[in-house]
């Protein structure tokens, strides 16, 4: 493969809110953690086991005032973005570094503005559904080139 790629797909859950700053000239970054879970069972005593991994999530300008207006801790986010290490010098005078996701693309999948107020297109949704489970065939055709 001739070049590379940074790519970067997360769902999760806030774990906490927006936190923004503002620059001069108009510009912002907001910055929050995503918790992503991951489910297995232990061989050995049979018992599910759950790991949470944080990323720490960044986005600018206008991207960041709209997760800043909508977005609050528990949500449920899809994040895209790319992978950037920051290193610094700590006040002890070690050097630090931070792992963090720039997104590029999020979209929203539940929010908790949305489950506390009971939706009701959702309930209709729900009444609209067909209760049978009949699957109709298509027609045979005989006419078929093979």
């Amino acid at each position: 493969m001739a070049g590379t790629l940074n790519k970067v797909m997360l769902i999760g859950h806030l774990g906490d809110e927006v936190k923004m700053h503002y620059f001069e000239g108009g510009n912002s970054i907001g910055r929050f953690p995503v918790a992503t879970n991951e489910t297995y069972t232990n061989r050995q005593t049979n018992e599910k086991v759950t790991t949470t991994e944080w990323h720490n999530v960044v986005v600018r300008n206008k991207l960041a005032e709209i997760c800043e207006k909508y977005l609050s801790k528990g949500d449920k986010v899809y994040v895209e973005g790319r992978i950037k290490t920051r290193q610094w010098e700590g006040q002890d005078g070690n050097k630090r570094y931070s792992t963090e996701i720039h997104a590029t693309d999020m979209t929203f999948l539940s929010t908790k503005k949305d489950l506390q107020s009971n939706s009701p297109s959702a309930a209709i949704h729900k009444q609209e559904e067909p209760t049978t489970n009949k699957v109709e065939e298509p027609p045979l055709d005989d006419d078929l080139p093979f």
